[in-house]
């Protein structure tokens, strides 16, 4: 029943990105383990890892999309979300290394050791079982998201001030994450993992993957949002965006609506973050900074905010003009991303989507227009 109900919410665009996406998490791994290297089918293995922490990103702006295009609120530090899901799978990794450290130490990662840390911190405890890690995973996000959300939303804070107080928190995260003393690996933050589940993090089958798992998650988060988005919740979301006070006036409770869409967003983030980490082999304060939250912000923006797929190629094509840019002209790329979202600002209101979607219902309209009708041959004149 759940099953009939979730596919009628579903919407064609979403089942074939899902049919996509199964596609993409089965062959591009079968392509890197399958084929030989000479092969021009070949997918290299540095590219299956690239394009991994492309979904991850992926999945950030689907996120974000979930509760911009479709509640209205503009978050500036959904980035937040998505580096304690990173710090929460880096814990677990951490402990994973055990007397391979430089320390060799059974429990303490090697920063407690350099910094003199008598004991494991208490919420470290657990994290070297991999069913906590990822409770973590999805607790710490969501309940932070809650929490800020309930106050947040039950004050009525809205607009721009919204935005700033999100902004805030993330920077606040970023501070903190900077001791030394917080216990999370200071400015270095978390790295140097070895393994994951007994499997070498760095071998090309573990790689592999965590590819397949990351566009297999970005396919699950893509049939939950179009489950919920084409659902009569979907419908009061909208409506919460596009006109709050009247929807408060008919009966609904904004509030509610924006603090559902806001935890299942920061969920979807810190899952996001879960598999980005081993992917990049890193976890740090920078992943805090309020840029990253405005970057995802441009993805979104760049793709089309208020649709499924938008997010998703806005996030994969500005970070693949990213990692040109980075390489060849790294002194301008922050100046390029300036100027897109200046572009898309003021000549791509609705994004990429939004350019296919005027497109293809101009030609609509051509086709629909009447052929020219010929005038009709006047009747024969009756014989005398």
């Amino acid at each position: 029943m759940i099953t009939q109900m979730l596919f009628r919410a579903l919407d064609k665009k979403a089942i074939w990105l899902v049919v996509v996406l199964v596609a993409v998490a089965v062959l591009v791994p079968a392509s890197n383990l399958l084929l030989p290297e000479g092969h021009p089918l070949h997918v290299p293995t540095y590219l299956v890892s690239l394009f991994g922490k492309y979904l991850t990103y992926a999945m950030l702006a689907l996120a974000l999309d979930l509760v911009w295009g479709y509640v209205g609120i503009l978050s500036l530090g959904h980035g937040a979300f998505f580096a304690l899901g990173g710090y929460a799978m880096g814990m677990y990794l951490m402990r994973q290394i055990g007397p391979r450290g430089v320390y060799a130490n059974p429990i303490l990662p090697d920063f407690m050791v350099f910094l003199n840390y008598k004991e494991l911190p208490w919420y470290w405890y657990g994290f070297d079982m991999f069913w906590f890690a990822m409770a973590m995973v999805v607790i710490v996000p969501g309940l932070l998201a809650f929490v800020f959300g309930w106050f947040a939303f039950r004050s009525r804070v809205t607009g721009v001030y919204l935005s700033i107080i999100t902004q805030a928190l993330t920077f606040a995260l970023l501070l903190a994450f900077f001791r030394n003393d917080f216990g999370f690996g200071g400015n270095n933050g978390l790295t140097d993992f070895k393994d994951i589940l007994g499997f070498n993090i760095q071998a090309q089958s573990t790689r592999a993957t965590l590819f397949a798992l990351s566009a297999g998650f970005l396919a699950l988060f893509v049939l939950i949002c179009s489950a919920i988005v084409n659902s009569k919740l979907g419908k009061v979301m909208v409506a919460v965006r596009d006109a709050e006070s009247r929807t408060r006036f008919l009966g609904w409770r904004p509030e509610n609506v924006k603090l559902f869409a806001f935890t299942v967003s920061a969920v979807m983030a810190g899952i996001a973050g879960a598999l980005y980490v081993p992917q990049v082999g890193i976890i740090n304060p920078g992943e805090f900074a309020p840029e990253n939250s405005i970057e995802a912000v441009i993805w979104v923006a760049v793709g089309g905010r208020g649709t499924i797929i938008g997010p998703i190629i806005g996030a994969i094509l500005v970070n693949m003009g990213k990692s040109f840019f980075t390489g060849a002209l790294p002194d301008y790329w922050l100046f390029a991303l300036g100027g897109l979202f200046v572009v898309v600002t003021l000549f791509l209101p609705k994004g990429i989507v939004g350019l296919f979607q005027k497109a293809r219902a101009r030609r609509g309209i051509e086709t629909a227009k009447p052929s020219t009708v010929t005038p009709a041959k006047p009747a024969a004149e009756p014989a005398e």
